[in-house]
């Protein structure tokens, strides 16, 4: 069972908990984080989520998830990566792109550049079940043969502008 806390409507910790999976009451919000990784060379970071999820299954998207009750944005991406890719980054390498507000949770965007071989990426089991590095090209292809989940499609467009000209730094290019 996993527990998170529970923000205002202004992100202000109440010093309640919510448990993972049961409804909000109004006005109550939870924290998710999420990364776009990049490999320095134009191209982005994809898991494919496993077959087994409830929501979404067998469709790519980045790496994130819910904050955990005591944790920060920043340590909550950090674990989610790890846990989803087995990448380990410092707090400090992740950029904010945009935190957003989708009525009962905030998004926390970041942004990494960490070049590592497919062969590296160690899958979590009953989350991910494939990865594979694509190009903003391909991943717009992606989404509109309805391959990536709909909420991350809505992300990658969003942050689209940012990300092209984020996914090029430290290629040398």
């Amino acid at each position: 069972m996993e527990l998170l806390d529970i923000y205002d409507r202004h992100r202000q910790l109440t010093g309640r908990l919510h448990r993972r999976g049961m409804p909000l009451a109004p006005g109550e919000h939870i924290l998710v984080a999420c990364v776009w990784v990049s490999d320095g060379h134009g191209r982005l970071l994809l898991t494919l989520r496993a077959p087994e999820k409830l929501v979404c299954p067998n469709l790519w998207e980045n790496s994130g998830g819910a904050v955990l009750a005591g944790e920060t944005s920043r340590q909550a991406i950090v674990r989610e990566l790890r846990e989803e890719t087995g990448i380990q980054a410092r707090e400090s390498e992740f950029l904010l792109l945009e935190t957003l507000d989708s009525g009962d949770a905030f998004y926390d965007h970041y942004f990494l550049t960490h070049p590592v071989a497919l062969t590296e990426i160690v899958l979590q089991p009953g989350e991910t079940v494939a990865a594979q590095w694509a190009s903003l090209p391909q991943v717009e292809e992606m989404i509109q043969a309805g391959l990536v989940a709909k909420p991350i499609a809505k992300q990658f467009r969003c942050h689209r502008p940012q990300l092209e000209q984020l996914v090029w730094q430290g290629s040398g290019e």
